[in-house]
This record gives C-alpha cells, sequence and structure tokens, in this order.
C-alpha cells in the first residue's frame, strides 16, 4: 500500500471516530444520577443569547459533556489507575489508596474554619444555655489521621488541631477519643466510623458525662457487599466492605422521631441498606433533628449532641445511658430554631463533630 492510501486510511478512520463518538454523545441515554460519585450529573443548559453572551452557556456546557461522555465511568477509572501505578501520582482527585484503604488527604488545617465552628458552638451555648447545662466537646479525626504517615501523605498536625480546637471552645469540657481509634475502626472505602468498633469510644464519652453503660450488644452483618462515598469517588477496582450494625434490649424498645420529615423511623433503616448510601442506615442518614426515646431507662436524664454523620452510628450506643438523646445537624437546621422542639432544661449537650466537618465548617448555619 502506498504512502498516500495510508494517509487516507488512517485519516478516514480517524473521521469515523470522531463521527462515532459524536453520535454516541447525542443519542446514548443520559443518566440524571452518579451511582459511584453520589451525586447528580449536570444537565444541557439553556441555550439563549444571554447565556452566550455572557460565556454561561459553555461554562455550564463544559460541565454537562464532562458528565454525559460515552463510556465516562470506564474512562475514570483508566484515568485513575493511569495516574496512581503508571505516573507514580501521590493522589488522584485528592484521593489516595494504602494498604487497601482510600482516604482524603485532608490538608492543610484552616485556622479560620476551626474559629468558625467553635464560634456557632459559643453562639448556641448563649442562647439556648445556662450554666445549669453541662456542656461537652469531643473531635472525630478522620482516616487520614491514622494513614498519613505510613504512606507519607500530606496531613494535618492532628495533635495541633485538637489543641487548637479545646482552646477555641473552652465553654465545654474537652473529651479526647483519638486514642481509642486507629485505622480498622473506618471503613476501607468510606469516611465514616465501623459502628462494631466504636463502642470504647461510646463507653469514654458515656463516662465522662456521668452515664454508664453495658456494652452488651448482639452485632449483626448484612448480606449485601457495601461500597463506600470514597469508592465511586476514587473510581478504583477495591473490594467492598462489610456493614454491621449493633443491638440491645435499648435499641429495640426506643422510639425515634424525625422532626424534619414528621414521622417515626427505625434505629437502623435496612431498606436504606440497600439503597444508593448504605451507611444511612443508621439513624436514615443525614436528618436535621432526631429524638430518640428510651422508655425502658432507668435514669431521667437527657441529652442533645450537635453532631455530623459520624454521630448516626454512636448515638444508638449511647441511649441506653439516657431517658432521650436528640440529635442536632446544624448544617441543615439553623440554631435559632431548637427551642421550638428541644427543651434545654436539664440536658447534658454534647458537640461531637469530624475533622472533616470542623475544617470545612462553612457548612455549618
Amino acid at each position: 500500500m502506498s504512502a498516500e492510501k495510508k494517509d487516507r486510511v488512517v485519516c478516514t478512520m480517524f473521521a469515523l471516530l470522531l463521527a462515532g463518538g459524536l453520535l454516541l454523545c447525542f443519542f446514548m441515554p443520559k443518566n440524571r444520577y452518579s451511582e459511584s460519585e453520589r451525586r447528580m450529573l449536570s444537565t444541557m443548559p439553556a441555550l439563549s443569547a444571554e447565556n452566550v453572551w455572557r460565556g454561561r452557556f459553555m461554562a455550564d456546557f463544559e460541565g454537562y459533556a464532562a458528565d454525559t461522555f460515552p463510556f465516562r465511568a470506564t474512562f475514570r477509572r483508566i484515568k485513575a489507575l493511569t495516574a496512581l501505578h503508571i505516573f507514580s501520582r501521590q493522589d488522584n482527585n485528592g484521593l489516595y489508596v494504602w494498604d487497601g484503604f482510600i482516604s482524603s488527604m485532608e490538608y492543610p488545617m484552616n485556622e479560620a474554619s476551626l474559629a468558625h465552628a467553635a464560634g456557632r458552638f459559643r453562639a448556641i451555648c448563649e442562647k439556648h444555655l445556662t450554666q445549669e447545662n453541662k456542656v461537652y466537646f469531643s473531635v472525630i479525626p478522620d482516616k487520614n489521621c491514622f494513614l498519613a504517615e505510613e504512606s507519607g501523605r500530606l496531613s494535618m498536625d492532628y495533635h495541633e488541631f485538637e489543641s487548637r480546637m479545646k482552646d477555641l471552645t473552652d465553654f465545654a469540657e474537652y473529651i479526647p477519643i483519638s486514642d481509642l481509634l486507629d485505622r480498622d475502626d473506618y471503613y476501607r472505602t468510606d469516611t465514616h466510623w465501623r459502628q462494631e468498633r466504636i463502642g470504647d469510644v461510646a463507653d469514654r464519652l458515656a463516662q465522662a458525662m456521668g452515664a454508664s453503660l453495658s456494652q452488651d450488644y448482639e452485632v449483626h452483618t448484612l448480606k449485601q457487599d457495601f461500597y463506600g462515598v470514597y469508592h465511586g469517588q476514587a473510581a478504583l477496582p477495591l473490594k467492598p466492605d462489610e456493614l454491621r450494625y449493633m443491638t440491645n434490649e435499648s435499641m429495640e424498645n426506643c422510639r425515634v422521631y424525625d422532626w424534619q420529615n414528621g414521622r417515626e423511623i427505625p434505629v437502623y433503616d435496612l431498606d436504606k441498606a440497600a439503597g444508593r448510601d448504605p451507611y444511612e442506615m443508621f439513624l436514615s442518614g443525614s436528618l436535621s433533628l432526631l429524638t430518640i426515646d428510651n422508655p425502658g431507662a432507668e435514669t431521667d436524664r437527657k441529652l442533645v449532641i450537635f453532631r455530623d454523620s459520624f454521630g448516626s452510628a454512636i448515638a444508638p450506643l449511647l441511649i441506653e445511658g439516657y431517658s432521650r438523646i436528640t440529635l442536632a445537624d446544624i448544617r441543615y437546621i439553623h440554631p435559632d430554631y431548637l427551642t421550638q422542639f428541644i427543651d434545654f432544661e436539664n440536658c447534658d449537650v454534647l458537640f461531637l463533630y469530624s475533622t472533616l466537618v470542623l475544617n470545612h465548617s462553612d457548612t455549618l448555619k
């Protein structure tokens, strides 16, 4: 074959490839939601003279094209494997894999964010609490705290982080828990801690607040595999986790009320365990305000926990020590509305937050 014919063949194949890709972009079904990334995908922007003139159309179209590209999930995986294993990058989109664990490189420490979080907590105390309320604070370290040093990844100084937050929250008694945790207390493919491994954390929190727990639990393992939020974001082929939960008599007899949706819910929603985010089985996920009543409690003590999603797994372990636990997530409800639902009189108050939220506290209202 002559050189001219070869060039024509190459050009023809390239043109067919471009045309095929264009047709796939136009006619392949478009997903509205990414199951792996757990987010809504971009939609086709409205074509108007104003959008084109202001440059919004092309900016939005770029995101739409990236989200609806044919075989996008496959290309995401190829890109992640190439970045980590061929080009030896330390991370892919801020995530890295070490010894079977996926973690984010939480770095650097955001001093302004810590101050903002402490300010929001202080404002709650000043507005809603009195000297009769006992106030406690505890920091939940993220998984990077235990993986960064051995993996050589960037990391905050977590001891400095805790010390800084302790100083900023001098209105509360600090309860340290990081010494009770290690990397195996977290899911390999998710951000959160494993409920079956944090009984000692619940016990320390309870003891520091003057409550007592029997630690008599029955552990249940779900049959389906658990792929956490990091698994989809990393786009890497890793083994799933097992999802376990613990029960005892207090949990089985308690009543949980979801104020956000005006309904009673179970402590463990097994339908959500088979849904998009199985971790939402713990107290039905990210709800703004919950009340857990323990009719069999041997005490009349009450506890209010200001928390993030980590609190969903540990709150059921604490119910044995209280007649009522209220969980408030001020990422979704403004603190000014709390007195419409919560009687703070004679309540203990615990601010329990992960470093992931404290270091990005602009989500707190």
